[in-house]
């Protein structure tokens, strides 16, 4: 009995699944602009987004300029975004903000586009354009709503893709470091990365690592420098090591960062020496 029923269930939602693709098939083929608007809106609250997107497809350009144009456009857009096409729905938010700027949805589609980009930013260690173009999406939103209900989301996603920019930043002055263990000669890009990071990103989640590893690259560099020229650069990396302590006086690289304290006192003094004997 029970084999029985499910066999008959199945049946009923084959014939359904049948019919509704034979009606998807009817629709998509007639010119009967209603009819498509009537299934593209039926298949949107259902949660079908693919077929919605289809018909919105074809529909679309019927619609401009006509009352239904506004809630057509919004909706297609909004396929995209539920299908997870974020290039396509940060293009299609972006014509309906365009199209319609004093829309009661501007707002909304405002965040769905800047959020698409979102969406596009890839992995820190990649080229970052789709999140520079995310960021400014997201600033302006947060500079024209502030007081929607999309605000704290869009923020988080703000300082999310600036830590991700924050990061790429200072991998790269981390690297030029790794390399300099090498070839010191890398040291003195690893500085710079670190300076720049620095100044381009105060208040950092990534500021005391950033001024730590400045100090070791400094230090590094000047303990492999030229006799004439390791006064000044143990000057520059001591330095270092007061703006980090000054900052950061509990830093969790103390051991390490004092450590490398000794090594520049002990390499300065090294030159002393030299210099006397001579």
């Amino acid at each position: 009995m029970f084999f029985m029923i499910r066999r008959i269930v199945s049946l009923l939602l084959l014939a359904v699944a049948l019919h509704s693709c034979s009606e998807y098939q009817k629709v998509l083929k007639n010119e009967d602009v209603k009819a498509k608007y009537d299934l593209a809106q039926k298949y949107y609250d259902e949660g079908d987004m693919k077929r919605a997107n289809r018909l919105f497809e074809q529909i679309a350009p019927k619609y401009v300029g006509k009352p239904q144009g506004e809630r057509v456009m919004f909706f297609f857009a909004d396929t995209y975004f539920q299908l997870r096409d974020y290039n396509m729905a940060g293009y299609q938010f972006e014509r309906f903000v365009k199209s319609y700027p004093k829309s009661e949805k501007v707002a909304e589609a405002s965040f769905y586009g800047a959020k698409s980009y979102y969406e596009l930013s890839p992995r820190y260690s990649l080229d970052q354009t789709d999140t520079d173009k995310a960021l400014v999406k997201l600033q302006s939103f947060i500079n024209m709503y502030p007081d929607s209900k999309y605000f704290a989301e869009a923020n988080t996603m703000a300082n999310d893709l600036t830590t991700k920019k924050e990061q790429k930043a200072f991998e790269i002055g981390k690297q030029y470091n790794k390399l300099g263990e090498f070839d010191f000669t890398f040291l003195n890009p690893a500085i710079s990365a670190f300076d720049n990071f620095i100044s381009d990103f105060p208040g950092s989640v990534y500021s005391e690592d950033a001024m730590y590893y400045r100090f070791e690259s400094a230090t590094q560099f000047a303990l492999n420098s030229l006799d004439r020229l390791k006064p000044e650069r143990v000057k520059e990396a001591q330095a270092d090591y007061n703006a980090l302590k000054k900052q950061f006086p509990e830093t969790k690289y103390a051991v390490s960062a004092d450590k490398l304290l000794e090594k520049l006192t002990s390499g300065q003094q090294d030159v002393t020496q030299e210099k006397e004997a001579k």
